[in-house]
């Protein structure tokens, strides 16, 4: 079984931010697949079904952001999941707004989300996905960026990149992260990143 993890914030008023892009994920992948995401289990919101004709829990965890492997650990503790089983999306300041990069380990990049559950799990290596949404112009505070509503804009460039975020997740549990990445990094050219 995966355990797919979206990292956002709870609360109506983070709903629509680029920070929840990895939530959004969840609910496109929870949408696609007739998963009901709503019982509560280890601090986050999870629902069982299936995708490409595997067994897969997704969650949503109800911390906030910085605490998300407080929610995350227990959760793969408690149902026997080890990191190879475990998928994380989150959002990337480090990469262009629709870019998108699967990796199968590496560092958080600074993503206090991606920090809490790497020392939560004592790990790294598990398969991640970032969706890019930086804007393209340089940022006063990236903080007040990743928690303002997403612009008018760039709403429907979001929506694209959380279906392709969606189809990524969907790619890695049918293929194979390897796979998966060979069919999916080679748009996030441009990156400004460091692995």
């Amino acid at each position: 079984m995966f355990l797919v993890v979206g990292l956002g914030n709870p609360g109506e008023e983070y709903a629509a931010t680029p920070h929840n892009a990895g939530f959004m994920v969840v609910d496109r992948l929870a949408e696609m697949h007739a998963i009901r995401v709503s019982r509560k289990d280890s601090k986050a919101l999870i629902g069982l079904g299936e995708i490409a004709g595997k067994p897969v829990m997704l969650a949503k965890p109800q911390t906030f952001m910085n605490l998300s492997g407080t929610s995350v650990a227990p959760l793969m503790e408690k149902h026997g999941f080890t990191p190879a089983d475990l998928i994380v999306v989150w959002d990337e300041l480090n990469l262009p707004f629709g870019g998108l990069k699967i990796l199968k380990s590496g560092s958080a990049g600074g993503h206090n989300g991606a920090i809490s559950v790497i020392g939560s799990l004592g790990t790294r290596e598990f398969v991640r996905v970032r969706l890019g949404v930086h804007p393209g112009h340089p940022l006063s505070s990236g903080v007040e960026y990743l928690l303002a509503p997403v612009k008018r804009s760039q709403r429907k460039e979001l929506e694209e990149l959380v279906g392709r975020g969606a189809d990524a997740v969907v790619s890695i549990i049918a293929e194979g992260a390897a796979m998966a990445m060979t069919k999916f990094n080679r748009r996030a050219q441009g990156s400004n990143e460091e692995e």
